[in-house]
């Protein structure tokens, strides 16, 4: 399994095109464009969420430290 070349996305194209009709291609582009938009938007909130907690964590076990020394 490898990338998708240039040969596949056009073959992959031409399907849609003649699946959906050249008026529905544009709506479903857009309609994958925001559904990929809204999903790095949530997995960067994921991630920024998880390295808060990991910093906090890190920052009580550093004060801890300390306290006892």
């Amino acid at each position: 399994m490898g990338r998708i070349g240039p040969f596949e996305l056009i073959l992959i194209l031409c399907i849609a095109l003649v699946i959906f009709g050249p008026s529905k291609l544009p709506q479903i582009g857009r309609s994958l464009g925001q559904a990929i938009q809204e999903f790095r938007k949530g997995t960067t909130e994921v991630k920024k969420e998880i390295n808060d907690i990991t910093q906090e964590a890190t920052e009580d076990t550093t004060s801890e430290n300390s306290k006892k020394a």
